[in-house]
């Protein structure tokens, strides 16, 4: 397995109290599978996110990223382990306006320490694998909001993470193209062998996925296929 949360409790200063943002949440993602998290605004589905992704240190549980427990880790492990193991897809691409679409990608494994010439062929090789090789030299704008969501997963994909994290990736997307790369992000999973986590509020979308998370007031409420 790639990514397991185990008894994950996250909680915030509220006043003189605190709020809790996650109570005891458990959840495994086999590597190879794609579990969707749904659940109402302010249910705890981007707190957990946060917690997978080791950018929130929860108050009590474990997580586990492709056999390495996070727990005591320094914050330039967790560094290194977010730059080796962990890709992630924000709600918003975040492309950078003056790069190319195949250099957004080259700029993570420069990151990552990776020859300049290996880094232009997975960088192509991943751009062909969502569509998009023939708009390679394209910068962001000139491509549609469908298609830097693709160039956005293809970068989180650059230094083939163990675990990928994706969140909201449909919201800015009509139906049409939001059930495209919710399909995309399946079939990369497969192929790829990721264990992925894809936050969504669009249940009418997650036919394809292996199983749902539902969240309620900070806890995984039901999980379903």
């Amino acid at each position: 397995m790639s990514l397991d949360l185990t008894g994950v409790t996250l909680t915030y200063p509220d006043g003189d109290a605190r709020l809790t943002a996650l109570d005891q949440v458990s959840l495994t993602v086999p590597r190879g599978s794609l579990t969707a998290v749904v659940g109402p605004s302010g249910s705890g589905k981007s707190s957990l996110l946060a917690v997978a992704a080791t950018l929130i240190t929860p108050d009590a549980g474990t997580v586990v990223v492709d056999g390495t427990t996070t727990t005591g880790l320094g914050r330039g492990e967790l560094t290194d382990l977010r730059r080796l193991k962990i890709g992630i897809v924000f709600q918003q691409p975040n492309l950078l306006p003056a790069l190319t679409a195949v250099e957004q990608l080259q700029v993570m494994a420069r990151i990552g320490g990776g020859s300049a010439a290996a880094a232009r062929g997975r960088a192509m090789d991943l751009l062909d694998a969502v569509g998009l090789a023939p708009q390679a030299r394209r910068r962001p704008h000139q491509l549609s909001g469908g298609q830097r969501q693709r160039v956005n997963i293809a970068r989180a994909l650059m230094n083939d993470p163990a675990v990928l994290l994706v969140d909201e990736p449909t919201s800015a997307l009509d139906h049409e193209r939001g059930a495209a790369v919710v399909d995309l992000l399946t079939r990369l999973t497969h192929q790829r062998a990721t264990a992925t986590v894809l936050v969504t509020h669009d249940r009418a979308q997650l036919a394809a996925v292996d199983q749902v998370a539902e969240v309620h007031d900070g806890r995984l409420s039901a999980v379903a296929r």
